[in-house]
C-alpha cells in the first residue's frame, strides 16, 4: 500500500492528453485488437515512469459506454451518504445475514466504536489508508458480491475478466461497451488532499466469498474526510486529473466485437462458470456455447457452402 502524504494545496492538473480527466473524453477504438495495442502502450509508458516495478493496473468492464462510473450505493440513490449511516445500516442487517447463511464476522467493529473513531476525520483517514483499512472490509466485500448496495467499486486485475463483464450481456451491435483502466499511484506515493474527495484502494487479501478470488477482484471507495465523513463520487476525483496519482483511461469498443471476444475468452476457460462457479453460471455458459458460438459458426459455414 502506498504511503499517503498530506497536502495543503490543490495539485496542478495533469496535462497528458491520453489520461482521461473526465468521463466525457473517452477513446473510441475500432476492435478488441486495437484496445490490446492501447493497453500495451499504457503499460510501456508506466514502466518508463517507474522502471523498478511492474505497473499495477485495475480494469472494469461496463456493457454500455454511456453508463457513468458509479457504485451500487450511488445507483440506489444514496449519493453522499454518511459513512456512519452506512456502517449503522450494515450493522443492523449483520445478525440476520449471519443467522441465515451460517457465517460470522466477529472481528467487525461495533457501530459505536466506528462512530467514535470518526470524531477526528483526519486521524480516521490516516487510520483507514495507512493502518487498519476499512472497518469490516471482509463483510463489506461479501455484501458487495451478493447485491447489497455498496460504496465499493469493484475492479479486476485482469483486462480479460473486465472484457467478459463488458461484452457478456451486450446484445445491441449499435452500442459500444467500455473498459476502464485505472492506475492509482504510478509513482508509488499518493497525496491526501484536505477537504477534497479521496479514492482509497482496498487490496485483494481478504477472507470472503470465492467469487472475489475467481474474478481477481480489488475495490476502491471514494470518501470526503470533512466532518461528518461521507462517500463521494469517483468521477469528482478523476475530473481533477492530479499529477502522479489516480490515472484513468476509458476505452469504448464496438459491441459488434462481442462474439469474437467471448469465444476467445471461452477458449482460454474464461466464462461465466469459471468466474462464478454456480449451477446457474454453468447453464449460462453451456447455452452460450451451443446457442451462440456453434449456431453462428453453423450459419457462417452454411453461407459459405451455399456460395460454392
Amino acid at each position: 500500500m502506498p504511503k499517503i502524504v498530506t497536502s495543503k494545496g490543490r495539485m496542478r492538473r495533469q496535462s497528458e492528453p491520453t489520461i482521461v480527466g473526465d468521463e466525457e473524453t473517452p477513446k473510441n477504438v475500432n476492435s478488441w485488437e486495437e484496445f490490446e495495442k492501447e493497453l500495451r502502450a499504457i503499460q510501456k509508458r508506466l514502466r518508463r515512469t517507474n522502471p523498478e516495478r511492474e505497473p499495477h493496473l485495475l480494469f472494469r468492464g461496463q456493457e454500455d459506454s454511456c453508463w457513468p462510473l458509479e457504485t451500487t450505493l450511488e445507483r440506489s440513490g444514496r449519493d453522499g451518504m454518511l459513512f456512519s449511516d452506512y456502517y449503522r445500516l450494515i450493522s443492523v442487517v449483520r445478525p440476520q445475514v449471519e443467522s441465515l447463511i451460517g457465517l460470522v464476522w466477529d472481528k467487525a467493529p461495533e457501530y459505536s466504536e466506528v462512530r467514535e473513531s470518526m470524531a477526528n476525520p483526519g486521524e480516521f483517514s490516516v487510520d483507514i489508508v495507512n493502518v487498519r483499512g476499512f472497518p469490516a472490509y471482509d463483510y463489506m466485500v461479501y455484501l458487495r458480491h451478493h447485491g447489497f448496495p455498496s460504496p465499493l467499486l469493484d475492479w479486476t486485475r485482469s483486462p480479460f475478466i473486465a472484457a467478459y463483464f463488458a461484452f457478456q450481456r451486450c446484445n445491441d451491435d449499435r452500442k459500444m461497451v467500455s473498459i476502464y483502466v485505472y492506475c492509482e499511484h504510478p509513482n508509488r506515493s499518493k497525496r491526501l488532499p484536505r477537504y477534497e474527495p479521496l479514492i482509497i484502494s482496498h487490496g485483494p487479501i481478504v477472507r470472503t466469498h470465492r467469487r472475489h478470488f475467481l474474478q481477481q477482484c480489488e475495490y476502491t471507495s471514494c470518501l470526503e474526510f470533512k466532518s461528518p465523513v461521507r462517500f463521494a463520487h469517483h468521477a469528482d476525483v478523476f475530473a481533477q486529473a492530479k499529477r502522479g496519482q489516480d490515472w484513468l483511461w476509458k476505452f469504448n469498443i464496438p459491441s459488434s466485437e462481442r462474439l469474437k471476444v467471448l469465444k476467445f475468452l471461452d477458449a482460454h476457460n474464461l466464462n461465466g462458470f469459471s468466474l462464478f462457479g454456480s449451477e446457474e453460471s454453468l447453464m449460462e455458459t453451456m447455452a452460450m456455447r451451443e446457442l451462440e458460438f456453434r449456431e453462428k459458426d453453423y450459419v457462417r459455414q452454411k453461407g459459405l457452402s451455399d456460395k460454392q
